[in-house]
């Protein structure tokens, strides 16, 4: 008991009489302090009156490369199924799939048939056709001079008449004539319109039959490598059926996808560097950002296009992406100088005026080995990087200063 009594004396004048306690301690044993010593003195009795000791770093605002790093993959920029048009067999040796073919190269041909058969017989019903054109043409200039002969003969009779010397029987009779003549006329008339129709649908013939013709080719639409194997020689192609897969790697694609929060720091002509899978690093430019959102995802299509003439770079390889945007200002700071404050929002604490403590929070930009590249602070600022957990705003500091490292 008495043991227990003395211990929680001894901490009680421990604690809260601490001062009294050293002043005690001192007494009168304590030896004057000399002339000039009196503030060091009194600086060394009451410790209490220094604030908490910290480490703190004076940084300055640097301007850093603003990068929006995104992951994607390499797509084609063109790949295109060729198919058939057409039914037909197969008449020649396949490409084998690796193989470049340069833009209307000849990727299957097939059997003609009885086409070219077909297009004579169009063609010479397009010759008959036109053969009846001088024919019509002459009917109708006929009737037209047969119809002026018959005016002119009515107009006769209807003067005669007039003076007493022609019947009206003879009136009725050219007049008659002349109606018989404007129907002779139209009936040549159609006649033409038939011969000209028969013309246009002759020629329809031969185009539809010529069309058939080309279909028999089936080309490359343009340079690229063979995906797969051209359609083997004998099989029966029908409309529809594939006779090869053409892609184009050269320039390549990368595609890839933007947060919302970072859209606005993209734009069309933009710098952009990726690094494959396979550690190649490409460089192109940002050729489409999309205006629309992914509904799932909310984010926004970005396409870089990057030359690659020799092929190395294959579809579907996923890269990493760098896009250049403007510059900003930003702080070079230790990852253990960041903390967080009662709400919970990430941030740093400084050194202010009167070595008072205050808390700013930030925004990070990059995280780089030597450290991480902030915003959100002003121009010079002292961030405090070691104590930082241990002291609030508002408290008093010691700090003790650090050099930035370069």
């Amino acid at each position: 008991m008495i043991t227990a009594i003395l211990v929680t004396l001894g901490l009680y004048l421990a604690v809260f009489e601490r001062d009294a306690l050293l002043a005690f301690a001192r007494g009168a044993d304590a030896p004057a302090p000399a002339a000039g010593e009196t503030e060091t003195t009194a600086a060394t009795a009451e410790p209490a009156a220094e604030g908490i000791r910290v480490v703190a770093l004076r940084s300055k605002a640097e301007t850093v490369e603003n990068a929006v790093i995104l992951r994607g993959q390499t797509r084609a920029a063109r790949e295109v199924e060729v198919r058939s048009e057409t039914s037909a067999t197969v008449i020649s040796d396949p490409l084998r799939k690796g193989a470049f073919v340069e833009a209307g190269d000849v990727l299957c041909q097939l059997d003609p048939g009885t086409r070219e058969a077909a297009l004579a017989e169009a063609r010479a019903r397009l010759t008959e056709a036109h053969s009846r054109i001088p024919e019509a043409e002459a009917r109708v200039v006929e009737a037209k001079a047969r119809l002026d002969e018959a005016e002119i003969n009515f107009n006769a009779a209807e003067k005669l008449s007039k003076d007493g010397y022609a019947s009206e029987t003879r009136l009725k009779s050219a007049a008659a004539t002349v109606r018989s003549a404007e129907a002779a006329i139209a009936s040549a008339e159609a006649g033409l319109e038939n011969t000209q129709a028969g013309i246009q649908a002759a020629t329809a013939a031969v185009a539809a039959a010529e069309r058939e013709i080309a279909r028999l080719t089936i080309a490359a639409p343009f340079a690229g490598l063979l995906e797969s194997d051209a359609a083997e020689l004998g099989s029966l192609m029908q409309p529809g059926a594939l006779c090869a897969t053409v892609i184009q790697l050269d320039p390549i694609r990368l595609v890839g996808y933007v947060p919302e929060t970072d859209v606005d720091r993209v734009h069309v002509g933009a710098k952009a560097g990726a690094e494959l899978v396979s550690g190649e690093r490409i460089v192109g430019a940002v050729t489409f950002l999309s205006r629309a959102a992914d509904p799932t995802t909310r984010t926004f299509q970005v396409e870089i296009t990057v030359p690659n003439a020799d092929l190395a770079i294959r579809d579907g390889q996923t890269a990493t992406i760098a896009i250049a945007s403007d510059g900003v200002r930003a702080h070079r700071l230790p990852q253990s100088a960041l903390t967080l404050n009662n709400d919970g929002t990430l941030g740093v604490r400084t050194v202010g005026e009167g070595n008072l403590v205050a808390f700013l929070p930030v925004k990070l930009v990059r995280d780089t080995p030597e450290g991480i590249w902030v915003t959100g602070l002003p121009e010079e600022v002292s961030v405090i990087v070691v104590g930082q957990d241990f002291v609030t705003a508002g408290v008093k500091v010691t700090p003790t200063w650090r050099e930035a490292d370069k």
